[in-house]
């Protein structure tokens, strides 16, 4: 072994003792390590908005092709149930907020609280994303043969839903709202999913902020979480609109 190599060696035993517990190797300082998690995690996010921004746009346009087909699928969402689990989502993002200021702030019990509530509106949002699909499958508009979809609903509407204005639509047009529940099973489902994986995170975060976890200023996990949460409610306060609103006036 040559000596410059011997000192390199020693250099980084030397190194290896004394930096904390939870830096990698072959990170040379805390810094470079939270640096690059948060590169990684932005980076994430990124995909993250080229994935939805592709749903997003094959929404919009399918939805000026097939314009009353859409139109008449978006009221049958429950305008109620959607307004609800928004103010949930936005809720939550305010106490994750919460959760990732105790942990800078090393406050444990502010920390524990907030996740649990985090976790508890992000149940109760999914409670009611249940709800809607379970309507959808009793009302036959789940897409697929299995699911024995159903669009002479809109051809002949009931005499309530002719009194909201709804319009009966020609047989070829009402087939396209298959289109419509394609899509909006397809965006909402993917956002339902990045919500259980969040919880499933936020569950083992919870595990660990109750064993004394993230007091020692080493909450890079924590802040990184917080942004994939704010994401999450992020897209969805753009399906909310999108899917709910823009179409009830017409």
């Amino acid at each position: 072994m040559s000596d410059s190599h011997a000192v390199a060696v020693v250099g980084h035993e030397e190194g290896h003792s004394e930096h904390p517990a939870y830096q990698r190797h072959h990170f040379v300082s805390m810094e470079q390590q939270n640096e690059t998690v948060s590169f990684g995690m932005w980076l994430f996010l990124l995909t993250e908005i080229m994935f939805f921004g592709g749903l997003f746009t094959a929404y919009l346009i399918y939805r000026n092709w097939y314009f009353p087909a859409f139109v008449a699928a978006s009221h049958t969402l429950n305008l109620w149930e959607g307004t609800i689990n928004t103010f949930v989502l936005i809720s939550s993002s305010f106490t994750m907020a919460m959760g990732v200021w105790c942990a800078e702030t090393k406050r444990s019990k502010g920390l524990i609280w907030s996740l649990i509530g985090t976790l508890i509106l992000g149940a109760v949002f999914l409670g009611i994303k249940y709800d809607e699909y379970h309507e959808k499958y009793e009302l036959h508009h789940i897409p697929g043969e299995i699911f024995h979809f159903n669009s002479q609903g809109f051809v002949h509407p009931s005499a309530e839903a002719l009194k909201t204005g709804e319009k009966p639509l020609a047989p070829d047009m009402a087939a396209k709202t298959e289109v419509y529940f394609s899509l909006y099973f397809a965006m909402t489902g993917m956002h339902a999913l990045h919500m259980v994986i969040g919880m499933v995170l936020l569950s083992g975060m919870l595990w660990k902020a109750s064993h004394g976890g993230y007091m020692n200023g080493h909450i890079a996990f924590v802040e990184n979480f917080g942004l994939y949460w704010h994401f999450v409610d992020i897209v969805w306060i753009f399906l909310f609109p999108l899917l709910y609103l823009i179409s009830r006036h017409a």
